[in-house]
């Protein structure tokens, strides 16, 4: 099983980023037997971007074979385009180490989201969403 988790870093030790589209790396785990066999931390490409990072980084991840997502946060466009691709989504998680969450998400106590938990509007870019109603003022 291959599971991605938005991060702050590039280790097992970092905290788990509560952004998905815009979080400075992505660690991605092997799990083999119940235990992380091996892991890669790669960049995130769509940090940056003006637009589109949550598509982005869900392609990104969807090409990396990756089962399994875990992030604080996902927006509709990146929730629909990891589920369409039969990756699972598990958000609610950030500030834990990324080792932490793989561990909990093995024992099953974090669970598959049905949603995404940020509503259409804008998202995490540079506007923050501020004067018009929408978004979570940048969090």
């Amino acid at each position: 099983m291959r599971i991605a988790i938005s991060a702050t870093g590039d280790s097992l030790e970092a905290p788990v980023d509560f952004r998905f589209g815009r979080c400075p790396f992505f660690v991605i785990v092997d799990v083999e037997n119940d235990e992380i066999s091996k892991f890669e931390a790669i960049r995130n490409p769509a940090v940056g971007a003006f637009g589109g990072a949550g598509i982005q980084a869900a392609q990104l991840i969807a090409n990396r074979g990756v089962n399994v997502v875990i992030t604080g946060n996902i927006g509709p466009n990146a929730f629909s385009v990891l589920t369409q691709t039969g990756i699972k989504v598990v958000t609610g998680v950030g500030g834990m180490r990324v080792r932490d969450a793989v561990e909990m998400y093995m024992r099953g106590e974090l669970k598959e989201s049905t949603m995404p938990t940020r509503g259409f509007g804008p998202g995490f870019g540079r506007g923050f969403g501020r004067g018009r109603g929408f978004g979570m003022g940048g969090i």
